[in-house]
């Protein structure tokens, strides 16, 4: 029997009532019906993660094309139906009048989804400012703190390609150094982390860039660690969570860390083209903006947020994301996706032929999983998904290992993952020449 939104009905609305969202806030006027269904949940994460039903219903809120199977939800993700509708609404409001409606009545509004996305993740909202991607955010950092001739930055050779071209760009115009250290595939020991960077930092180590979730493998850091560490020496440690964010259930005020940058349009589905920049406010001052801002705005974490005109409905509709994912719950959506991860993993890695470059502990792993499959290269296995089986994941090619990457999100059904399944394991047994 398909999945009823009466169902969904009777397993949704603890989420709501965790949260405080009213039904209301979402959206004005009569909520669509799907929308009226998520009116009252029950049962723990681990309950529910698997409960097909439930998650039917939370599928229902997006518009994905099902004729194909997104497993790269890791690159940028769908917005829920609500979100799309919210942005459309701003910008068309912009239009009508852009110098009043934009500047005047949008722009400030800013402000109150500043507030909640502070709130939510437990720091003060005047060390937030809302950026267009995590990229953005790191090199506002990367490119904003002064170095000179001779001093060492230091990361690992898996991060992201654009954010060691960032500081490989300052190598080459400035004279710095950038020092990388190797971090095991997969990484079962903290100690071992935290030893290896504690081991590499030198009297000249000025940086520290690491990632809360490695981008290729899904390899959740000890960034509370190695946070206590850089402090102790003295040295700024600037995380990369564009993996991190809204994936699972943390406060970024737990983390003890002086910056943290991220995209909003990955694990929060907000608007693409959105993306966070945490800085802890005595450190505000000393960070250069990316782009000129004035001198009064020293202090002030909106001078991150000065890049001329744009539009403000982007911004806006993250609080339509937020609310969406407050309705679902931080632990529930990470019982989820850790389900969905474990489902194809834990099958797939019982062929001699698989291996798995992803720890399934959930310490170290959540929604994003890299599989390997023996003798066929990781971009042909890709292309392969998709040609046949119309399943569309990452390659990742690295020095160290390959494989492919798959990160379902939220509205995936299982019936999507068991399909991915099947079409892997004819690959290991087959190959992908037939």
């Amino acid at each position: 029997m398909p999945p009823t939104r009466r169902h969904f009905l009777g397993t949704a609305a603890g989420a709501i009532a965790a949260s405080a969202v009213p039904l209301a806030a979402f959206a004005p006027g009569r909520p669509p019906r799907w929308l009226e269904d998520l009116a009252g949940a029950t049962g723990r994460p681990a309950e529910l993660a698997g409960d097909e039903d439930f998650w039917a219903g939370v599928a229902r809120a997006y518009t994905v094309d099902r004729s194909v199977i997104n497993f790269n939800n890791g690159g940028v993700s769908p917005s829920p139906d609500m979100v799309q509708e919210a942005m459309k609404r701003h910008l068309d409001f912009s239009n009508e009048l852009p110098p009043h409606h934009l500047w005047r009545i949008l722009e400030p509004r800013k402000e109150g989804v500043r507030q909640r996305l502070a709130r939510h993740w437990g720091v003060d909202a005047e060390e937030i400012a809302i950026t267009r991607n995590a990229s953005e955010s790191l090199q506002i950092l990367q490119f904003g703190l002064d170095l000179k001739a001779g001093d060492e930055v230091l990361t690992t050779t898996q991060d992201y390609p654009r954010m060691l071209n960032t500081f490989k760009q300052r190598e080459q115009r400035e004279g710095i150094k950038l020092s990388m250290i190797q971090v095991p595939v997969p990484a079962e020991d903290d100690e071992e982390v935290v030893k290896r960077f504690a081991a590499a930092i030198t009297p000249r180590t000025r940086v520290i860039l690491m990632s809360h979730v490695i981008n290729l493998t899904g390899q959740i850091l000890p960034v509370k660690r190695v946070a206590a560490l850089a402090r102790a020496r003295g040295i700024p440690l600037l995380v990369d969570g564009a993996h991190g964010f809204a994936h699972f259930a943390f406060k970024l005020s737990d983390l003890g860390c002086d910056f943290y940058a991220t995209s909003l349009h990955k694990w929060l589905c907000a608007p693409h083209g959105t993306g966070l920049l945490y800085v802890r406010k005595e450190r505000i001052p000393e960070v250069w903006p990316l782009m000129a801002a004035a001198a009064e705005q020293r202090q002030d974490i909106r001078k991150f947020e000065e890049i001329g005109t744009h539009p403000a409905a982007n911004i806006l509709a993250i609080g339509e994301a937020l609310t969406f994912h407050q309705l679902i719950g931080d632990e529930r959506k990470e019982a989820r996706l850790r389900w969905l991860r474990d489902r194809w993993a834990k099958t797939v890695m019982q062929h001699p032929k698989v291996r798995l470059n992803t720890s399934l502990d959930p310490r170290w792993s959540c929604g994003i999983g890299n599989v390997e499959v023996e003798g066929i290269e990781a971009g042909a296995l890709n292309g392969w998904l998709w040609a046949e089986h119309k399943i569309l994941c990452t390659p990742i090619g690295h020095a160290e290992f390959q494989g492919v990457r798959v990160s379902p999100h939220v509205y995936t059904l299982k019936e999507e993952v068991d399909r991915f399944t099947d079409a892997l394991l004819h690959a290991a047994d087959h190959g992908i020449g037939s």
